[in-house]
């Protein structure tokens, strides 16, 4: 007997009627028609059963802290930079973490179970990374949470920035993260990479560094991240997020430079809520629209994800932790429209940064983790476009999340009686 079942459920590589066993935490069946009892049953009606989502890039610490000291008024990633830096002197570790606490809540009814969260190591006193640690530990029963150690003051250009982002990774933290562009020189950015890559080299742990976050098509930090990865035989376990100098490079500099990253399997993370908002501020018109070169690296064979980003804090006011709500901006700013992409960008939203972060046992299959978002979509492609209600969100086997169908009401002679926005 199964504990739970899920039937008739369509999947996001387009199988139809598909039912899905699970006994304990694990999935032991996936195909049409399972012919056995459950202790629990989901009528899914057809509609779209994914593995859950997963935000490949995100700040947790400064998630929630919006108007704190005050709001942004030019909207620039440098004026976020300088109110984070107002605002980090005032945090309490117990403040970080009841914010945090509050965002995985919202998280996990999105059906967002893994987060990958930098993590300020530019407080010598660490409360942040002390309060994400502790929080990783309470969240742990519903919700991945992987830190990256981010010395968002500049590793090389604050003093202290290199010993306190080594007794964060000494803590615990899993991931060595870096700034290069907000280094002092492009010279001491390249340093930069070196000694940050050298240090994940010598732990064993993976590389994901905010890369190239600017509008100069100069600022070429991700090919020295790509040249140090081959260097230290880091294949694979490399990030470069943002990326979005990208966008304004040369043509002909970017058809070098995506055979280097595919090469050095660096894999990207954009991040199109943010990107498009702080991007291109300086510009009067035509305005750039900042995100990296998205269908270019896939073409290249090079993973990409998408990324949060931030959530309510000095850097943006919006956002509710909806990994469909990235994936929709995603398609429109890089204009992925063909079913194809449509689909990659579903991807960039689930298993790419699953793939990306190493996530084990993620997908629905036999022997993974029961982890299963029922969305109120027939299709990828429908629930990026209505951003879709998660009907039941499924942790380790166990409903943690349930949300009512979109539906409205109409009182109007002849016509429906409701309408769910589905064609």
């Amino acid at each position: 007997m199964l504990d739970l079942l899920v039937r008739n459920a369509t999947l996001a590589d387009g199988r139809t009627g598909i039912d899905i066993g699970v006994t304990g935490d694990r999935i032991v069946d996936v195909a049409p028609a399972i012919a056995s009892a459950a202790a629990q049953t989901i009528d899914a009606a057809a509609q779209l059963v994914s593995a859950p989502f997963v935000d490949g890039h995100f700040h947790l610490d400064s998630a929630l802290t919006y108007g704190s000291p005050r709001v942004n008024r030019s909207g620039t990633l440098l004026e976020g930079i300088a109110l984070w830096g107002e605002l980090k002197p005032t945090l309490t570790a117990e403040a970080i973490a009841q914010r945090a606490l509050a965002y995985c809540d919202w998280a996990v009814a999105r059906g967002l179970l893994a987060i990958r969260s930098h993590v300020d190591t530019s407080d010598p006193g660490l409360r942040a990374v002390e309060a994400l640690l502790d929080v990783k530990k309470k969240v742990a029963p519903y919700l991945d949470l992987q830190l990256v150690a981010f010395p968002q003051d500049g590793v090389l250009r604050s003093p202290g920035a290199l010993g306190n982002l080594r007794r964060a990774l000494d803590l615990g933290v899993e991931v060595v993260g870096g700034i290069p562009h907000f280094e002092r020189t492009m010279a001491q950015g390249a340093e930069s990479v070196r000694v940050l890559c050298e240090e994940a080299a010598q732990r064993g742990l993976r590389v994901d560094m905010h890369c190239d976050e600017t509008d100069d098509p100069n600022s070429r930090h991700v090919e020295t991240l790509a040249a140090e990865t081959v260097r230290l035989g880091l294949q694979g376990r490399v990030t470069g997020s943002h990326l979005t100098s990208m966008h304004s490079m040369d043509n002909y500099y970017v058809s070098k430079l995506l055979p280097l990253m595919a090469e050095a399997r660096v894999s990207a993370i954009a991040n199109p809520l943010i990107n498009i908002t702080l991007q291109g501020r300086h510009d009067t018109y035509p305005k750039r629209r900042g995100m990296t070169r998205v269908p270019e690296m896939l073409a290249a064979g090079i993973d990409v994800a998408f990324g949060h980003d931030c959530v309510m804090d000095p850097w943006y006011s919006f956002g509710s932790g909806d990994m469909l709500e990235v994936a929709h901006m995603g398609l429109h700013v890089a204009q992925m429209t063909s079913i194809e992409a449509i689909a990659q960008c579903f991807a960039a939203i689930t298993t790419t940064p699953a793939r990306i972060l190493g996530l084990e046992r993620y997908g629905i299959a036999p022997g993974n983790h029961a982890d299963l978002v029922l969305l109120q979509a027939t299709n990828p492609a429908e629930a990026i476009r209505l951003r879709s209600n998660r009907l039941a969100v499924v942790r380790r086997g166990k409903v943690i999340a349930r949300s009512p169908a979109n539906t409205a009401t109409l009182d109007l002679p002849g016509r429906p009686t409701s309408v769910d926005f589905r064609r």
